[in-house]
């Protein structure tokens, strides 16, 4: 075990865990922060995105002895009472089905519009394409993005 100091959604939190903890392991198990989400394990599916330093990254594959100083943002961090444009858009488009994976859709498609603020559709799909929705709302993913975009421009 070992002591690692992290800064998540802006507060400093002290873990003992193995340095090959996945980051989302220490989210919810250790920080008790669960709006990240467990899917497949292995970085293919986008439920556990996180925002380190502002970069959208798979909690599940990403070691906490390899986040150092960085900045954590959990869905919980995103924004205070979830009125980030992209949250707001979401539910403007009635984006959520089941809602597993909605966590890190809505992390990407911020980490995305963080670097891009009029995306294509092309843009889009490709910034998207590693996050999976089994419920196939991505016509309303899409649709959710260009209007979180419009209010942040």
């Amino acid at each position: 075990m070992a002591i690692f100091n992290l800064n998540v959604n802006g507060k400093q939190n002290q873990v003992d865990v193995e340095p090959d903890t996945p980051v989302l392991w220490v989210l919810r198990d250790h920080l008790n922060l669960v709006g990240t989400k467990f899917g497949c394990g292995v970085s293919q599916c986008g439920s556990c995105t996180v925002h380190i330093n502002g970069v959208a990254v798979r909690s599940c594959a990403t070691p906490v002895s390899m986040v150092g100083n960085q900045k954590i943002v959990t869905i919980e961090g995103l924004s205070r009472n979830a009125n980030h444009a992209v949250q707001e858009a979401w539910l403007e488009h009635d984006v959520p089905q089941c809602g597993y994976c909605q966590a890190g859709q809505i992390m990407n498609a911020a980490a995305l519009l963080s670097v891009n603020s009029n995306p294509s559709d092309e843009e889009i799909e490709s910034a998207m394409s590693g996050n999976i929705c089994r419920c196939g709302t991505y016509i309303r993913i899409k649709a959710a993005i260009k209007t979180a975009a419009s209010k942040m421009s």
